[in-house]
Parts: structure tokens; sequence; C-alpha cells
């Protein structure tokens, strides 16, 4: 087995203030600073910390940004495919194991190209130990 001195490879970085253009009067500050570890005296432990001096550290908070006049606005979600979640369906699949029972709807796959969308789980176990199936919709129907 090979193993990898992640210290060793870490020594060979170069750090450099990734500030973009502008040379207003914006001052960041870098500190770097270098710890041994305990393990191995050749190691050392890198801590980088950087900071805007007139931000104080702290992030500009992220605004939305209303659509510009030339774009469409965003599409409205579709409305959601087969039965929600917790619901009670019967099995309509002849070859399945829970055939006419009841199980409860676990998840449903929103994306219509998946061919069995809907995980169903019964009470009742399959001969391998199993309690749960996925469906197509037109396999299920829910009761009320």
């Amino acid at each position: 087995m090979a193993s990898c001195n992640m210290a060793s490879a870490a020594s060979g970085f170069v750090l450099s203030p990734n500030v973009a253009g502008s040379t207003n009067n914006s001052a960041s500050k870098i500190t770097m600073l270098m710890f041994p570890t305990k393990n191995n005296n050749n190691s050392s432990r890198l801590v980088v910390r950087a900071a805007d001096e007139e931000a104080g550290g702290a992030a500009p908070p992220a605004t939305a940004t209303p659509p510009a006049e030339g774009e469409a606005p965003p599409k409205p979600k579709p409305p959601p495919i087969g039965p929600k979640r917790g619901a009670k369906v019967k099995i309509l699949r002849k070859e399945s194991y829970w055939f006419n029972g009841i199980g409860s709807v676990v998840a449903v796959d929103q994306d219509p190209k998946t061919r069995y969308p809907v995980v169903v789980r019964f009470n009742k176990v399959n001969y391998a130990n199993v309690s749960t199936n996925n469906y197509a919709l037109d396999e299920i129907e829910e009761v009320k």
C-alpha cells in the first residue's frame, strides 16, 4: 500500500491574493500562519485567513436582481405528478407480490422521464425480506 504525506505536498503551493482589478482604496488583509505538528518534525500545518478591512470580514448580503426589461419572468413550477407523500395506494401490477395490496407512498420522482417514479412501502415483506418497491403511475390507484 502506498502512503502519501499531504504536508509535503502542501509545501509547494503558492498563495496569492485573489483580488480583481480595481485599485481604489479598498484594502484587504491576508494572514498566514504555520504550526508544527506533533507527529512529524518536518511537516507543518498551514492556516490562511483573508478579510477586508472595510467590511470587517463580513461578506456583503446577496440580493436578488429583478429581471431585465427584455427578459421573460421565470416560469412557474409545474404541478406535482403522482400521489402525495404518505397517501395510501392500491397496487394494480399483476406480477407484483403486493398485487391488490395497500401501501403508503414514500416518494415520487418529479422527472417525467422516470419509468417507475412512485416508491411505495408496505407493512408485509416479500420473499426477499423487502418492504418497498417502485411503480409506474398507471400501476397504482390512490385509495381514499
